[in-house]
């Protein structure tokens, strides 16, 4: 029986804040191939990504709401589901917008579907966890739906519907994700 201890850690436990060394209700947490920690910081409103000495080495809170999670694409862009606004957006490192896709836009949505995550796959598409619309979707560079499951704003538990997905993957496709150890491309 092995003991198990923390080996790092960024944002201290029962304290919540914005200042260094804190969070409020980080989402996600990917480590990035530079060996910082990309995290959707939902509470603050932001997504930083964090050296292992604790220092935040890149932020983004230009017009976030409770991010839900946030990926590092191999082209140093983030991809980012904004919860809080609806939409999935791509920004660069210096934080503009480059693409982004509003799920509340679409028709049949309501009002706030607050898209959970978003992972870019390897075929250049976004598959979109968009939750309180009850389904999961792909969506090409071009904006248009290619694939999606379940039922718009139709909360079920049978075949073909889905209750507020939180999170969807292709199994395999690792892009924009931290790939389980020892896997190699």
């Amino acid at each position: 029986n092995m003991a198990r201890k923390i080996v790092w850690q960024y944002g201290q436990t029962d304290v919540t804040g914005s200042g260094p060394n804190q969070l409020n209700n980080p989402n996600s947490a990917e480590l990035l191939a530079n060996g910082d920690i990309l995290i959707a910081d939902e509470g603050n409103n932001r997504v930083i990504e964090v050296t292992l000495a604790k220092t935040i080495a890149w932020s983004d809170a230009s017009g976030l709401s409770a991010p839900a999670f946030a990926s590092r694409l191999p082209d140093g862009h983030t991809l980012i589901a904004d919860g809080g606004n609806n939409r999935v957006v791509e920004v660069d490192k210096k934080g503009m917008t480059v693409w982004s896709y509003d799920t509340s836009a679409r028709s049949g949505s309501v009002a706030a579907p607050a898209p959970s995550q978003a992972v870019r796959l390897k075929n250049g598409n976004t598959l979109i966890s968009d939750q309180f619309n009850d389904q999961v979707i792909e969506v090409n560079r071009a904006g248009s739906i290619v694939w999606s499951y379940g039922q718009i704003a139709v909360a079920g538990n049978g075949a073909g519907q889905l209750n507020a997905p939180y999170g969807a993957k292709v199994i395999g496709d690792y892009t924009g994700l931290t790939p389980p150890s020892g896997f190699h491309h």
